[in-house]
């Protein structure tokens, strides 16, 4: 009995999830699929090879799909100065087929992934705190955004509203509004996540840039977030139309000529903008 509960305990899928499985599947951080529909060859072709590369063993066993550690690591980094925390923070966005929200990274999860990518060097051990603590409310902001966005399909998300699926950062990947900013003179993001997001029975692709601001770093209007519906679809295409539409009638103060009121939804962006 006291094997089997090791075994239960040592499982990667959580309980909530092996008993409420999404229809879009269920992802972890690493936007890994892990729910019982996940394939078995996604996680047994991880080999050898990819257990041993370079420094990393202690990262524990890498997925070849994308680079990352199969289960999250609470482990010390190697030459690690000082201990970080293991807690994780849950946050406000659902999860969807979790029942339940997603869970952020421990500054110890936070620090290893910085390790990987080669990027610990740059950063203070005891300011890993405060970065994952940006990080969380970073990504806070996005979904209210995301969640202002979704308020174009009311129906949609009449019964609980719109989940979060997965999502994958892109950092070296500028995405075309970024593009078109930068070739304009604009800064180029320092990150670029894809948010898959569940909207009754689709699954949305949202793009959202990261920029920082030098001449306001400091203050709250360091972070520019710039979210946005993936042009994937025709819908999606006509709901930037007619968020820009609002949002425009809303900072001009006119009736919008799509409803002939004033807009919530172009007075909510507009305020999310603004508070960046």
């Amino acid at each position: 009995q006291q094997q089997q509960q090791q075994q239960q305990s040592d499982c990667p899928i959580p309980e909530e999830v092996r008993n409420d499985a999404s229809k879009f599947g269920v992802y972890n951080v690493y936007n890994q699929r892990i729910d019982g529909n996940a394939t078995a060859s996604s996680s047994s072709s991880a080999s050898s090879s990819s257990q041993e590369r370079g420094g990393f063993r202690f990262l524990g066993r890498l997925d070849p799909r994308n680079n990352m550690p199969l289960l999250a690591n609470q482990k010390r980094a190697p030459g690690q100065k000082i201990a970080l925390s293991t807690e994780r923070e849950a946050s406000k966005i659902p999860k969807s087929g979790a029942g339940t929200t997603w869970q952020y990274p421990s500054a110890q999860m936070f620090y290893n992934a910085l390790v990987r990518k080669g990027k610990a060097d740059d950063v203070d051990e005891n300011d890993v705190a405060t970065v994952v603590s940006v990080h969380n409310a970073m990504n806070e902001d996005t979904w209210d955004r995301v969640v202002t966005w979704e308020k174009l399909h009311p129906r949609a998300a009449e019964d609980e509203g719109p989940k979060l699926v997965r999502f994958r950062g892109r950092p070296d990947d500028l995405s075309p509004l970024a593009w078109a900013r930068y070739l304009m003179g604009g800064g180029k993001p320092f990150d670029r996540h894809d948010w898959w997001i569940e909207r009754g029975d689709e699954e949305i692709r949202y793009v959202v840039d990261y920029y920082f601001k030098e001449d306001k770093a400091g203050t709250p209007e360091q972070f520019e977030l710039v979210v946005r519906p993936a042009l994937d679809s025709v819908g999606s295409a006509m709901d930037r139309a007619k968020m820009f539409t609002y949002v425009n009638c809303a900072r001009f103060g006119v009736p919008c000529p799509i409803t002939g009121s004033s807009s919530v939804i172009g007075e909510k962006a507009v305020a999310a903008g603004e508070k960046k």
